[in-house]
């Protein structure tokens, strides 16, 4: 990815449906974001079952993506990865307001996600965006050390911004 100057970044020129192209993009931002980052098959499979897939650009390069699945009146948001050299600018935010607007219309009353305790940057935006936590998954996420613990977070998806 190449490196762009960051007052060159926003707005954000389009939030779009990820294809099949998008996913060897998708997996390098994945592999520069994470120290363990999902596999190619994981992406593919997202896409073959109908899960809501985007993709964010910005001056025509993909910036990021934010994956999600809906059923039984819940939200699941299971990635959101900004691309390295994008990250800070609002883009973050810009995917999940899209993702948790999306699944409010899809009549969905709740959303829930996974954060690593780590990941402050993260978890201020969740917070910011009106998640609160509602438990601990022991031993979740694979770490350095062995296993990190993910924090569970919820948001009432009618109390979110129009």
């Amino acid at each position: 990815m190449s490196s762009v100057k960051r007052e060159e970044l926003f707005p954000a020129d389009e939030i779009r449906a990820m294809h099949d192209l998008d996913v060897p993009a998708v997996i390098e931002i994945e592999r520069l974001g994470y120290q363990f980052p999902w596999s190619e098959g994981i992406f593919r499979d997202c896409l073959r079952v109908g899960y809501t897939c985007r993709v964010v650009a910005v001056g025509g390069l993909l910036a990021g993506y934010g994956i999600m699945s809906v059923g039984a009146g819940e939200a699941h948001i299971l990635n959101v990865c900004v691309a390295v050299d994008f990250r800070c600018r609002g883009l973050g935010r810009t995917l999940m307001l899209y993702l948790m607007r999306r699944a409010r219309a899809l009549g969905m009353q709740e959303a829930f996600l996974e954060v690593r305790p780590s990941n402050l940057t993260a978890s201020r935006l969740y917070h910011a965006l009106g998640f609160e936590q509602i438990g601990v998954r022991r031993g979740y996420y694979q770490a350095p050390a062995g296993r990190e613990d993910a924090s569970v977070l919820r948001c009432a998806l009618a109390a979110i911004p129009e």
